[in-house]
């Protein structure tokens, strides 16, 4: 009796059934991305020129050393005061003159920053310091300013910096040339004059 051949298996369609899933889970697959802290670079400056003299007064120094402990104006401070005393220096308007502060409501201390245009936060991290660490420090220092800017903003306009840049962040391409658009642009602009986000990150060194 002769033999029979095994049936053959048509794989022909194989490969398109692969490519099919390829593409299923390429468009399916969600990818992590990394995001950091969103930071302006300070514009290109002319290495001859020097750097203008900033009163040691204008300075609020904080300093992370290595093992995560804060120290700010060489003083150690918690965590959860850091806000408050950043908020206290960038707002005080102890300056007078054309160096004054009509609109700031802290202290007016002469040995604090004049105004907040010249107050400049300078923040060092120690190398070991941990990472997480480094980022809520930061996060604190960012939100200092932006309680000065929700101020400011509600004062001026009835409704907070933030909700005002949300708006500005969610407008269509389209509708970027409209009055409305080009006001609330202005209204931005006039909140981040009085309250620029003088933050300073020196280069990581060690700090004892």
């Amino acid at each position: 009796m002769a033999r029979r051949a095994a049936p053959e298996v048509n794989a022909g369609s194989m490969a398109d059934i692969a490519f099919l899933l390829l593409i299923f889970f390429l468009v399916t697959t969600t990818i992590e991305v990394d995001s950091g802290i969103v930071s302006k670079l300070p514009p290109e400056v002319d290495e001859k020129t020097p750097p203008p003299p900033v009163k040691k007064k204008n300075i609020f120094q904080v300093l992370v050393n290595k093992d995560n402990q804060l120290l700010v104006e060489e003083e150690l401070m918690e965590l959860k005061d850091l806000t408050d005393a950043a908020v206290a220096f960038i707002d005080n308007g102890g300056g007078e003159g054309k160096s004054g502060c009509a609109y700031c409501e802290g202290e007016r201390s002469p040995d604090s920053s004049d105004n907040p245009k010249k107050a400049i936060v300078s923040l060092v991290n120690d190398r070991q310091a941990t990472y997480n660490y480094y980022i809520t420090v930061t996060n604190e220092l960012v939100r200092a300013y932006t309680i000065l800017r929700n101020r400011a903003a509600t004062q001026r306009y009835g409704e907070t910096y933030e909700s005002m840049y949300a708006r500005y962040k969610d407008t269509q391409e389209a509708d970027k040339e409209t009055p409305e658009y080009l006001e609330l642009e202005k209204r931005l602009d006039v909140i981040r004059e009085l309250y620029p986000r003088n933050l300073s990150e020196a280069e990581p060194q060690v700090a004892g």
